[in-house]
């Protein structure tokens, strides 16, 4: 499943610097960094709650923000891109 990452931590402070950098860290371990804040994770169930678990042990839910979206839908109809970046097709050849 393809899932979306979004946060917002709180950098007022050196510990919240260091949740942002954590949480960066975590995410890029399981997806793509496709804006500053956000990422694509192609993970199935246990990545999932894995990655979910890994999070909310990183961020001060009085501070930060975090969001998580299933996408659900056929792999036509979930993005669309419009720009310079392109991201990595999962399902798609290795080698072009």
């Amino acid at each position: 499943m393809l899932i979306i990452v979004t946060y917002d931590v709180s950098t007022e402070t050196p510990a919240g610097r260091r949740r942002l950098r954590r949480v960066a860290r975590i995410c890029e371990g399981m997806g793509q960094r496709v804006q500053k804040s956000v990422f694509e994770c192609q993970v199935n169930e246990m990545q999932y709650e894995q990655l979910e678990r890994a999070l909310l042990a990183e961020i001060d839910e009085q501070e930060d923000s975090l969001r998580l979206y299933r996408i659900t839908e056929t792999a036509q109809l979930r993005v669309r891109q419009y720009g310079t970046y392109r991201s990595v097709d999962y399902e798609g050849p290795l080698i072009a």
